[in-house]
C-alpha cells in the first residue's frame, strides 16, 4: 500500500511539472541557449502555421508517426531476434549492483565541473553568490564521487536544487537532477563507496564499531525505513526523465522555435538533411516529446533509452559549442534506465505479465 501511495506521489509530481512546461516556456532557456545567446524571438503561432501548413513537412511528419507506430506493433506481433533479446536484459539487469555507483557518478561529475564553472546545476544559472557555488557544487559533487554520506548529501543536494527552482525556473532545464539525487537517496552509496568501507567497519567487532554513534542509531534504521521503496528507482528515473524530454520537446523547441532556427542556421543543418529549417525544429521536438511520453508510460523503456543516448550523442557532441559536461546526467540516467527496465507501474509490465499469463512468453521477452 506504502508503495501505490509512493507512486501515486511520483505521478502526480509529474503531472504538476508537465503542467509548469506551460508556465515556465516564457523565462527558460534550453541547452541551445548555450550556443546561440541573444537569438531573435519567433512568434510561436505563426512558426506552427507556417510549417503544418508545407504538405512535405506533413507528410514526413505523418510518414515517420506512421513508422513508428508499425515498428512498435510489428516488434509486439513478431518478437524478432528473442534470444538476443533476452541475452541483453538478462546482462543489463546483471549489472544492478553497480547502479549507485553509476548514479553517483552521473550526478557527481556535472556538480563538481558546475562547481569549477561558477554556475548552479544549469550552464544558464549564475547566482549572485559565486562562492557560495563553486563550494556548492564541488562539494556536493565530490561527496557524491566518493559515496560518503551518500543519502543525506543527495537529500542536501535535492533540497538546494527545488529551492532554486521556487526562484529560478530556469533551472527546469536540469530537471534531471531529481529523479537522479532522488534514486540515490533510495539507493545510498552502494560499493564501491566510503559509506560502503564505513558499513563493514561499523558492523564489524572493530575498534570504529565502538566509537560510531551513528550507523547503529541513525543509518541502519533509515536504511530499513527506504528499502521497500527502492524497487520504484526505475519509476522515479523514467519518469522524470520523461518530464524532462517533454519539456525539451514542447517548452524549448514547439514554445521557442527562434532559439531552435538558431541552432539550424549557425551549424547549417540543412545542409546535413536537406529539408526545411522549420522541418528540423518540429521534428526534433516531438522527437523528443514521443521519447518522453514513452518513458513517462514505460513504453519500450529501454528502447528508448536507447533512442535517448543516441539524440545525446548526436546533438550534445554534434556542438562544439555545447557545454558537454553539464549533461553528463542525462547521459548516466539513460544508461541507468537501460539497466533497470520500467520497473512498476508501466506499459511494459502490464505486456509482461500478459505474456506470462497467457503462457506464450516469459518475463524476459518482455517490450521494455
Amino acid at each position: 500500500m506504502e508503495q501505490r501511495q509512493f507512486a501515486a506521489r511520483v505521478g502526480s509530481l509529474a503531472a504538476v511539472l508537465t503542467l509548469a512546461i506551460v508556465l515556465t516556456t516564457g523565462r527558460a532557456s534550453a541547452h541551445v541557449k548555450y550556443v546561440t545567446p541573444g537569438s531573435d524571438p519567433v512568434e510561436v503561432v505563426a512558426f506552427l502555421v507556417t510549417a503544418l501548413s508545407d504538405p512535405f513537412t506533413l507528410t514526413v511528419l505523418a510518414a515517420g508517426g506512421v513508422a513508428v507506430a508499425a515498428g512498435a506493433t510489428l516488434y509486439l506481433r513478431v518478437r524478432p531476434a528473442r534470444r538476443d533479446v533476452a541475452v541483453f536484459r538478462e546482462t543489463m539487469t546483471s549489472y544492478r549492483d553497480l547502479l549507485p555507483w553509476l548514479l553517483r557518478l552521473s550526478i557527481g561529475l556535472p556538480l563538481v565541473g558546475a562547481g569549477f564553472s561558477g554556475y548552479f546545476f544549469s550552464p544558464v544559472v549564475q547566482t549572485t553568490v559565486p562562492t557560495f557555488t563553486r563550494l556548492f557544487g564541488i562539494g556536493v559533487g565530490f561527496l557524491l564521487l566518493f559515496g560518503f554520506g551518500t543519502r543525506l548529501v543527495a537529500a542536501a543536494g535535492l533540497l538546494a536544487y527545488l529551492v532554486g527552482l521556487a526562484f529560478e525556473p530556469a533551472l527546469f532545464l536540469a530537471f534531471e537532477y531529481v529523479p537522479g539525487l532522488l534514486a540515490i537517496v533510495l539507493l545510498g552509496g552502494g560499493r564501491p563507496s566510503a559509506d560502503h568501507l564505513v558499513s563493514r567497519l561499523a558492523a564489524a567487532d572493530t575498534v570504529y564499531s565502538r566509537i560510531d554513534p551513528f550507523y547503529r542509531v541513525v543509518a541502519v534504521p533509515f536504511v530499513r525505513r527506504v528499502q521497500p521503496y527502492t524497487s520504484l528507482v526505475p519509476v522515479v528515473l523514467r519518469v522524470g526523465l520523461g518530464v524532462s524530454f517533454v519539456y525539451l520537446g514542447v517548452g524549448q523547441k514547439l514554445m521557442n522555435p527562434g532559439e531552435a532556427l538558431a541552432v539550424v542556421a549557425k551549424y547549417d543543418l540543412t545542409a546535413v538533411v536537406p529539408v526545411a529549417p522549420e522541418l528540423w525544429v518540429v521534428g526534433a521536438g516531438l522527437t523528443e516529446i514521443l521519447v518522453g511520453v514513452a518513458l513517462l508510460f514505460g513504453a519500450f523503456t529501454r528502447g528508448a533509452a536507447a533512442v535517448s543516448f543516441l539524440l545525446f550523442t548526436t546533438t550534445l557532441f554534434g556542438l562544439p559549442d555545447d557545454p558537454v559536461l553539464a549533461h553528463v546526467s542525462l547521459f548516466g540516467l539513460v544508461s541507468a534506465l537501460l539497466i533497470t527496465g520500467a520497473g512498476r507501474f508501466s506499459v511494459d509490465a502490464r505486456l509482461r505479465d500478459a505474456a506470462a499469463e497467457s503462457g506464450r512468453e516469459g518475463p524476459s521477452v518482455s517490450a521494455d
